[in-house]
């Protein structure tokens, strides 16, 4: 086991020492940490897990996320080479929104995640993920938008998009975010080529 894999295992066994969020572990089957390349460029960032996805351990693999898995294909990127994960670890119940307390618990834990993994760009999924890194945003008037922020000790670029759930119930974001996620690839060729 790599060095990378060693530390982000080791922030799943912290959250269960230090009983993050107690009432939602009780509820939940699974602790979702996050899956995908640990070498990612691109990580992802939703909300929280839902039902199947507290039922495999692994985020975005229902509904949602078989439409995510369409549009990062449309973009030519292979969802094994993302990294995909939630600011909130453990499902709220009945899919409830994660409240501001349970973002704050967790938020900690991500930004671990983040110093272990390095990408070169933070995709945040709807707007429980964008508000931590671009507080007093609106996700409608900078979706698909490349925003470089200081992060820690470094600059890290964020690409807010609406959370692939919401194309679910409306149609008409469907077209908005398969056209943002095309715009991923030239981000990060940008990014490669300012360095």
């Amino acid at each position: 086991m790599n060095k990378k894999q060693i530390l982000l295992e080791q922030i799943a066994v912290d959250i269960i020492k230090n009983n993050i969020c107690p009432d939602l572990a009780q509820e939940a089957k699974n602790l979702v940490m996050g899956d995908g390349n640990i070498d990612a460029e691109i990580i992802l960032i939703g909300e929280a897990p839902g039902k199947k996805e507290d039922e495999t351990g692994l985020p975005f693999v229902g509904a949602a996320g078989k439409f995510l898995n369409e549009m990062l294909a449309g973009a030519d990127i292979n969802r094994s080479d993302v990294f995909i994960t939630n600011i909130v670890k453990y499902r709220p119940p009945n899919n409830r929104d994660p409240l501001p307390e349970e973002k704050a618990a967790f938020w900690p834990y991500l930004v671990r995640q983040l110093d272990v993994i390095q990408p070169q760009i933070v995709v945040t999924l709807g707007r429980h993920s964008m508000e931590y890194f671009l507080p007093n945003q609106k996700i409608s008037l900078i979706h698909g938008q490349p925003k470089r922020i200081k992060f820690g000790d470094s600059k890290l670029v964020v690409v807010p998009l609406y959370h692939p759930a919401a194309a679910l119930y409306n149609g008409g974001m469907r077209a908005t975010l398969i056209d943002d996620f095309k715009k991923l690839p030239k981000i990060i060729e940008i990014i490669k080529n300012n360095k």
